[in-house]
């Protein structure tokens, strides 16, 4: 899936690294202070929403949007509670990632429109 990621993103922002675990991901953004961080919810050694916490506890700067194939409520209540810009269900990333990340850049959060069941997407 990486990969896959990679690839729709090239054309249109540069990425300027990835990361397959939490705390790999945190040192990403600490050392490339990346506009926008792309985290999965399930990931090793330090899971995306734990990784998300430490990075707005350290003031990071970056927005973040979760990628995850999880759409049960209260993953997605967590992960908003970090602080995090988006999140998007990985079986809509061809039409909600882009926008997802448009919206973060300009300050808004986004949710996959397909999860959108909670009070308007706010946790």
């Amino acid at each position: 899936m990486l990969e896959k990621i990679v690839d729709l993103m090239e054309s249109t922002y540069e990425i300027v690294g990835t990361a397959t675990d939490g705390r790999t991901a945190m040192n990403e953004v600490a050392c490339q202070c990346p506009d926008v961080l792309l985290m999965d919810i399930s990931m090793p050694i330090m899971n995306g929403i734990e990784a998300a916490e430490n990075l707005i506890r350290m003031g990071t700067k970056t927005k973040i949007i979760f990628l995850t194939v999880h759409d049960d409520p209260d993953f997605i209540k967590a992960a908003l509670a970090t602080g995090a810009s988006g999140y998007v269900i990985k079986s809509h990333v061809a039409t909600d990632l882009i926008p997802a990340i448009r919206e973060a850049l300009a300050g808004h959060r986004f949710i996959s429109p397909c999860i959108r069941t909670m009070d308007s997407g706010q946790p």
